[in-house]
């Protein structure tokens, strides 16, 4: 299986470095991904960064999309997967570039891809869990999975989780090009129109850690988006 890691950044010059060089250290040798790094020009030169470790240490390991302006997690996602599909990858995984997503749970996740279209790492079953966040933080999330989960009446526990791996068919049949969600509600509606299309997907359980350095990008404009785009989403239903 070719396997490719899609991670969007903006202002992760703390972060960036560490995180790949732990990719391949963990999984170079076995799974061999490829890993994308989709920028959003951060002015801290994370960008400049990940191009100078693409040429010195990863050659052909890791390409970079550095993009002209700040054009959101949504838009990083599908020009990632786009990517991805256009170089014939079979599976495509999600991933922040803040360390809440540890690469060590990946070989459970791409075993997992073998028997099911879509894998979620879900903080939200049984094994699954969160470390670092205050309670206001764990309300929201674990609250906006709830919430989705009752409106679209969908089997998933973790909607609202970055920590995802695709196949390629997924990917080619949900239309990436009619993604009407930003933020993290983007993340609900790929899962949202997987299950429309009749595939079918698992949680493996991860325990998501906060950021080690650099500052979260929630916002009360992401969790408002989420609270009404949800309902578009169930009034589009198949239409999607």
């Amino acid at each position: 299986m070719r396997l490719l890691i899609v991670i969007p950044t903006f202002n992760e010059a703390q972060n960036i470095a560490d995180l790949l060089h732990r990719i391949q250290r963990l999984l170079g040798n076995t799974l061999a991904p490829h890993i994308l790094v989709v920028d959003d020009n951060s002015p801290d030169g994370t960008c400049d960064i990940v191009t100078d470790l693409t040429h010195d240490r990863y050659p052909g390991r890791i390409s970079t999309l550095c993009r002209p302006a700040k054009m959101g997690l949504a838009s990083a996602y599908v020009e990632g997967f786009r990517w991805g599909l256009a170089h014939e990858f079979d599976a495509i995984a999600e991933m922040d570039a803040d360390f809440s997503h540890d690469p060590i749970y990946l070989p459970r996740m791409a075993a997992a891809l073998k028997s099911r279209d879509f894998v979620v790492g879900s903080r939200y079953t049984s094994g699954g869990g969160v470390k670092g966040w205050r309670m206001w933080r764990r309300i929201v999330s674990r609250g906006g999975s709830l919430y989705a989960r009752a409106i679209l009446n969908l089997p998933i526990h973790d909607l609202t989780g970055g920590y995802n791996l695709w196949s390629r068919h997924v990917l080619e049949t949900i239309g990436l090009d009619r993604i009407c969600s930003d933020g993290y509600t983007f993340q609900i509606e790929l899962k949202y129109r997987a299950v429309q299309r009749g595939f079918h997907g698992i949680e493996i359980p991860i325990v998501f850690e906060d950021r080690f350095a650099g500052h979260s990008k929630m916002s009360r404009r992401i969790v408002w988006e989420a609270v009404w785009r949800v309902w578009h989403l169930r009034l589009a239903g198949r239409r999607l």
